[in-house]
């Protein structure tokens, strides 16, 4: 399918953004009790809500882009018990809720017991709106039977680890920037490496399947003549179509390899040589934290257009 810039852009920077809301909301769940770390980690809680809210708004605005009539975007919302976008739009809505009720308490309430319960509270519901909504935006695609290769099992994981690796980089980020103490260990750039490589290691799989994956149908079968090959002697029609520019785009297989490397190299090799080389002692670990970030950042947006370019529609029999 061709794989436009909007829904890319949507895809990469929402899930950072949730991701980085549902590990703001785990921490605030963990950490709900602890009075003698709340004072100093507010300005990180506070931050980071901020710009969860502020990538996630982002993308979602930039999908619009890709409609014909965004000002109508608001009639997807009343489909929720059949349709996966309009479940999406939904939880979308719902996620600021408990944000901005964190940020609200985090400024303005007083510490004491019941400001922790109601932190704990609404952390553990972010997080899981966050994550529900990130589901839901994998399910979308994973939901079309014309499209094989998105019918895989490892597409909404896949999805969810994109959106928990990146948000957890982002989070370190700004630990890094506004706890630099806290971002002196090689443990973030660690863990940022170890699930760079598992994600890496999921699209290396879900790659191999859809190399082998052939469409559910064929041109003799869709005319009535199963086992039979038919051939297209003259196009559907005269003139480009909504059907040619969205479902019918053709990757050159040189560049998809090339990409794949590009998304592997950004995703788990840079990392991993960030976190050797802050063991070595040469560079600190928050200086490279910003650099390995915009990294993954740049791998997910790699691996987003690939998931869209190699993605066969069945109506391309037909071109």
């Amino acid at each position: 399918m061709h794989p436009a810039l909007s829904v890319i852009f949507f895809t990469t920077l929402s899930g950072a953004g949730y991701g980085l809301l549902t590990w703001l909301g785990v921490s605030l769940f963990m950490l709900h009790a602890r009075a003698d770390l709340m004072p100093s980690l507010q300005p990180m809680y506070v931050w980071g809500l901020l710009a969860g809210l502020a990538l996630s708004a982002a993308g979602l605005l930039s999908s619009l882009a890709h409609l014909g009539r965004p000002a109508r975007a608001w009639r997807a919302l009343g489909q929720w018990r059949t349709s996966w976008l309009s479940r999406e739009g939904v939880l979308a809505l719902l996620v600021p809720l408990p944000a901005l009720a964190l940020i609200a308490l985090l400024l303005f309430a007083a510490p004491g017991p019941d400001r922790a319960i109601a932190l704990g509270i609404l952390g553990l519901l972010l997080a899981a709106l966050s994550m529900l909504t990130v589901a839901c935006t994998a399910m979308i695609y994973a939901s079309l039977p014309p499209i094989p290769a998105w019918r895989d099992s490892l597409v909404v994981p896949v999805y969810l680890l994109f959106a928990l690796l990146t948000g957890l980089a982002l989070l370190f980020w700004l630990l890094a920037a506004l706890l630099p103490l806290a971002a002196a260990e090689t443990t973030n750039l660690a863990t940022l490496a170890l699930m760079g490589a598992l994600v890496a290691a999921c699209k290396a799989v879900y790659w191999y399947r859809i190399d082998r994956q052939a469409l559910p149908a064929t041109r003799g079968a869709a005319i009535g003549l199963p086992g039979r090959e038919a051939t297209v002697f003259e196009r559907p029609h005269t003139q480009a179509s909504f059907v040619t520019r969205e479902m019918a785009f053709v990757l050159a297989r040189r560049h998809a390899m090339a990409l794949r490397a590009t998304a592997i190299v950004l995703l788990a090799a840079v990392p991993l040589s960030a976190w050797g080389l802050a063991t070595t002692g040469l560079v600190g670990p928050a200086a490279l934290t910003g650099p390995v970030s915009l990294a993954l950042l740049a791998g997910a947006f790699a691996e987003r257009w690939l998931f869209f370019a190699q993605a066969r529609h069945v109506v391309s029999l037909y071109y």
